[in-house]
């Protein structure tokens, strides 16, 4: 078994990861870890923009209460001003990095969002993720000292408990040295130890059967790190995008926030007027906060018995829709829906994981030598509700925090580490049992645990998510290591947690609506969860 040595282990190659692998390569010798390719992470995918306060009549203060309103009364006011305060240094880096930011006579194109009070969101047309990555991941292939290794798979976090947990009577405390990681191609699992190891790995969208994530995006992160002894909060909280594209051939495609931003209207389908509803479900209308309007959508879908409602922005001209959004009107154009003349369908889909693992400013959490940082955290940034364009600057600026935690603590002797029992069969009948499992969980997840929710539906998730657990479990012990096994194990551990969780809120706040407890609750607390001692 292979056994490699850094100084810093960084698991996903997304914004979150890249960031904070460029900061530490002038000082640090860094692996950075990715399940698939370098550029097949949810920030990839990301359309809308980021964040940042850099308009004249804007303010620091107006951005936070933005944030705080979306997050419906649960953000951690020092995170929030802490990304805010950092988000114009965050794009200001980027730039230098050489990201074509949209501009305007000279000037950076600012669009605005739904829950904004002012336009801050910078941009590449609609396409913004896919720029940033494309130009951080160039940047890092060429940068000394950052060593990638794609198409591997985390399998589970290295702890100091693990390492003693053969000697009767350990009480060692729990530091992380690394991980263990399966090279898919070698169908082999190898030993990373590294005194400073980062989960960077997104987000949980595929814990549902309609998401706008990539596939990639199993909450390995959030199991591991729960699994190592982290507390975890926040879960119950998903946001579900209210528009992804409604179509037989096509998954995942997200119709940006900035199509609504820019004058996009939601409508009935025209044998019911094309009626637009937005305005009968809040003043803000199309503007107002995503989980308000996804709960609208679902409403009215329920309501008339719809497959989708529509979002029309035909009201603008050609050349504005193809200078703005060009990727959304070359896609929709594939598919024969002309979007400069008629409007797209629409349904809303599992988007972002607003808990995660719980971590300070510095992205550190509850192990020594683990930090976390982007989706797969839970910061206090987002509350109940993330606001749009919110996350990828917190991917910058939470990462250049631990950086800057790692910079100040001096490496570690690394324990002696034990290499994989790799000491076991593959079941000829393993793939067809977890092809089974994942599509139970997921449509049970959906439509247990979505946006709308009951303890009954809730308490039959839990009951079968208790029967996945012990089926996966078992495979787990007794057979050799898959990337399909292991993203399963990972996301039925998330599942759990975002039904714990949700049992617990015993009231409707931002993302989490339930028909049992309709009444939002005066103080606004977390729901945090603690793991059993191991």
């Amino acid at each position: 078994m292979r056994q490699h040595h850094f100084d810093v282990l960084i698991i996903g190659s997304g914004l979150a990861g890249l960031t904070a692998a460029l900061h530490l390569a002038p000082t640090h010798r860094v692996a950075v870890i990715t399940k698939r390719g370098i550029s097949d992470g949810s920030s990839n995918w990301a359309q809308g923009g980021i964040a940042a306060v850099l308009a004249e009549g804007d303010s620091y203060a107006s951005h936070v209460d933005d944030t705080l309103v979306a997050g419906a009364g649960l953000c951690d006011l020092d995170a929030t001003r802490f990304t805010v305060e950092n988000a114009p240094s965050a794009i200001a880096w980027l730039r230098e990095m050489g990201v074509p930011f949209s501009t305007e006579n000279g000037e950076l194109h600012l669009t605005r969002e739904g829950g904004h009070s002012h336009r801050r969101i910078v941009h590449v047309t609609d396409a913004t993720g896919a720029a940033v990555q494309t130009t951080l991941s160039a940047k890092a292939r060429a940068t000394p000292n950052i060593v990638f290794f794609e198409n591997h798979m985390l399998v589970d976090l290295i702890t100091s408990r693990k390492l003693a947990a053969t000697e009767a009577g350990t009480d060692t405390p729990a530091r992380c040295h690394g991980a263990y990681v399966l090279d898919v191609d070698r169908d082999e699992v190898e030993t990373f130890s590294a005194s400073h190891t980062i989960l960077a790995t997104g987000g949980a969208g595929k814990v549902y059967l309609y998401t706008t994530n990539p596939d990639t995006a199993t909450g390995d992160g959030i199991a591991s790190a729960w699994r190592a002894g982290c507390r975890v909060a926040n879960m119950e909280f998903i946001q579900f995008h209210p528009t992804c594209l409604y179509h037989p051939h096509v998954k995942n495609f997200l119709i940006t926030e900035a199509v609504r931003g820019e004058g996009g209207r939601l409508l009935l389908p025209p044998h019911l007027g094309s009626h637009r509803f937005m305005p009968d479900h809040d003043p803000r209308a199309e503007l107002a906060p995503r989980d308000v309007v996804a709960r609208a959508i679902d409403f009215e879908m329920k309501k008339h018995g719809l497959d989708c409602v529509h979002l029309d922005i035909s009201h603008q001209s050609p050349e504005f829709i193809q200078e703005h959004f060009p990727n959304i009107l070359a896609r929709c154009a594939e598919l024969g829906i002309d979007i400069t003349r008629e409007p797209i369908p629409v349904v809303p889909a599992a988007h972002y994981t607003c808990g995660g693992v719980v971590t300070d400013l510095h992205g550190r959490t509850d192990v020594p030598g683990l930090y976390a940082v982007g989706e797969t955290t839970c910061t206090g940034l987002h509350g109940a509700n993330r606001l749009a364009s919110n996350s990828l600057v917190e991917c910058m600026v939470f990462a250049r925090g631990a950086v800057e935690a790692i910079s100040q603590e001096a490496n570690q002797a690394q324990p002696t580490m034990r290499t994989w029992d790799d000491s076991r069969v593959t079941d000829a009948d393993e793939m067809v049992v977890i092809s089974h499992n994942w599509d139970e969980l997921r449509r049970f997840m959906w439509d247990y645990v979505g946006i709308v929710r009951t303890n009954k539906r809730l308490e039959r998730a839990a009951h079968r998510i208790s029967l996945l657990q012990q089926e996966i479990q078992e495979f787990y012990r007794q057979f050799h290591v898959t990337r399909d096994l292991l993203e399963l194990r990972n996301l039925v551990q998330v599942a759990d947690l975002i039904v714990m969780s949700a049992l617990m809120r015993h009231e409707s706040r931002g993302l989490h609506f339930s028909r049992d407890y309709p009444e939002t609750l005066m103080e606004a607390r977390p729901t945090i969860l603690v793991p059993p001692a191991r």
